[in-house]
């Protein structure tokens, strides 16, 4: 059945405006397609909706897309033949209509807790994601970013990823909405278009229904389950994808304190110094093979070197009695970092680096100090000068191990 009357009567004048906006400048072309004509009535009515209705001043009437179509097809003269046939076409564009693909964003909070869902007029107990059909050469991404931004006024363009989406076939129209996590809570949304959007608000995604068959929605978000049904196609991937980054977001940062709490640092390791008793394994050969030396070195412990001003010992060195070895293992105990090695020559020598060569004469001077006496060593020309000290100066004494060992020199 065809409409050939209608009872609203829109202004002239604003018919007049509404038709040279979007009617008669269509290419001569084009007028034969009516998809395109209806495509172009709605955009008409939406401008229609927005200007000339409500407010004191304003002579519109808000009236539905039917009966707008009515008046501009009564209005327009190539439009006036298609009028007994305005029925048949609004049919055959809607179903057309419903094949354009959709696309959109979800909009996820930083906490990844809530999710923003908008409630247009015309659907003024619906929510769902903000979303809209493709134009003509528009690619998918940048449909889901317009429409972001006419439906709720915030650009997502820096935070859109190509690869996180989800796709869905909802009464014979596709719809892929692009997952966009981190928006700030606080964002003001204002919608670019009129009288489209109702409103923008934010829901906990945890409390949103994932069926109609849900009871409990009504209790957590104050909607029943049937106010949501836009969305309950996407719910349950949306529900898996944030658990999913939650438990990534909280595995890096369990892993950070675990990290700062164990003491691990990213540095290289500190070189350990060898013991004493080290040194004694290292020259443990050296000591077998000095049959001819008239000292005998500890294979345990640390080695302490007196002085021993008995005449009939040459060189004036023994090995350290069981009670000064216990007095040493002590101190290096409470003092584990002490510098055992002087800068000097004796701190660097090594078996191949140190000459031996036998003492051949010496000359020694006595000087007394206090309690203790100081006995200085000459050596001649071959061999280096050190000194001895008495047990108070002990742990700055310095010796070359290489010379001790070495078998072709008797003190």
């Amino acid at each position: 059945m065809s409409t050939t009357k209608s009872a609203l009567q829109i202004d002239e004048e604003f018919l007049d405006d509404l038709a040279s906006r979007f009617i008669i400048n269509v290419p001569v072309e084009e007028r034969a397609n009516l998809i395109r004509i209806c495509f172009q009535v709605e955009l008409a009515h939406w401008f229609y909706l927005d200007f000339y209705c409500g407010g004191e001043d304003i002579r519109g009437v808000s009236c539905s897309l039917k009966q707008f179509a009515v008046q501009i097809f009564q209005h327009v003269p190539f439009l006036r033949m298609r009028l007994p046939h305005l029925d048949e076409i609004l049919d055959q564009w809607k179903k057309y209509k419903s094949s354009v693909p959709t696309y959109g964003a979800i909009l996820v909070s930083e906490d990844l807790n809530h999710v923003l869902l908008v409630q247009s007029y015309l659907s003024k107990s619906s929510w769902g994601f903000p979303k809209g059909k493709v134009n003509e050469n528009e690619e998918a991404i940048h449909c889901a970013i317009r429409e972001v931004f006419e439906e709720t006024g915030f650009d997502c363009s820096h935070l859109i990823q190509p690869g996180d989406y989800f796709e869905s076939t909802f009464n014979d129209q596709f719809t892929r909405l692009y997952v966009v996590c981190n928006v700030p809570k606080d964002t003001k949304f204002i919608p670019r278009t009129r009288n489209e959007i109702k409103c923008c608000e934010w829901f906990p995604i945890d409390l949103l229904p994932v069926s109609k068959t849900d009871t409990v929605a009504k209790s957590n978000v104050g909607y029943t389950a049937n106010s949501f049904f836009m969305i309950l196609p996407f719910m349950k991937r949306l529900k898996k994808f944030v658990n999913t980054r939650r438990e990534e977001s909280a595995g890096k940062k369990n892993g950070k304190n675990q990290a700062v709490s164990s003491g691990k640092v990213d540095h290289k390791k500190r070189q350990r110094h060898k013991s004493m008793g080290e040194i004694d394994n290292l020259w443990a050969s050296a000591e077998g093979g000095a049959s001819g030396s008239k000292m005998t070195i500890a294979t345990k412990g640390p080695i302490s070197l007196l002085a021993n001003n008995t005449p009939s010992t040459k060189g004036g060195f023994q090995v350290t009695p069981n009670w000064e070895q216990k007095k040493r293992e002590k101190a290096t105990k409470t003092n584990p970092k002490r510098q055992l090695f002087g800068s000097d020559v004796f701190a660097t020598s090594t078996p191949e680096s140190s000459p031996a060569v036998p003492h051949k004469s010496s000359t020694c001077k006595k000087e007394t100090k206090g309690r203790h006496s100081e006995q200085k060593m000459t050596t001649c020309n071959h061999r280096p000068q050190f000194n001895v000290t008495p047990c108070s100066e002990w742990e700055n004494f310095r010796f070359d191990i290489a010379r001790i060992c070495d078998p072709k020199i008797i003190f």
